[in-house]
């Protein structure tokens, strides 16, 4: 982990690699950092699946790193529930309609984009792997 002292901390049920990739192709300036894979020598990787599996994967993301794992078949995450999003503060209106645009192809809008307040732009979006976001532009 980076010199971050709190990061967010993502765990998927086999789809981290997929997700990260997803993320690194649509998010302004997004790259896979690192990816580390279950393989023979953690103990939990019991079958040929599991050592396919994210144990490990960081992406960075507007000067932020957000940590990746994916769960072993003999265990399975909890879903990801819109109580828990991620905030998104874009620096101008292209950036906050790609990161929109981008996020919810595939996933379900639950608000906006709209403006609120003094906020030009907000929305509240699911994206394909169930992880809520919240992309704002002042």
């Amino acid at each position: 982990m980076g010199n971050q002292k709190v990061s967010i901390f993502l765990t998927f049920n086999g789809k981290a690699e997929e997700a990260m990739q997803f993320y690194a192709a649509v998010l302004p300036d997004a790259k896979i950092t690192r990816l580390e894979r279950y393989e023979k020598k953690v103990p939990h990787a019991n079958t040929p699946e599991d050592e396919k599996r994210v144990l490990h994967g960081a992406l960075s993301f507007m000067g932020q790193e957000i940590i990746f794992l994916d769960m072993n078949t003999a265990f399975t995450a909890p879903a990801f529930s819109w109580s828990t999003s991620i905030m998104v503060a874009c620096k101008d209106e292209p950036e906050f309609d790609a990161i929109f645009g981008a996020l919810s192809k595939d996933g379900s809008v639950m608000m906006g984009p709209e403006s609120v307040g003094p906020i030009r732009k907000c929305a509240w979006v699911t994206d394909k792997f169930g992880v809520t976001w919240q992309p704002v532009w002042e």
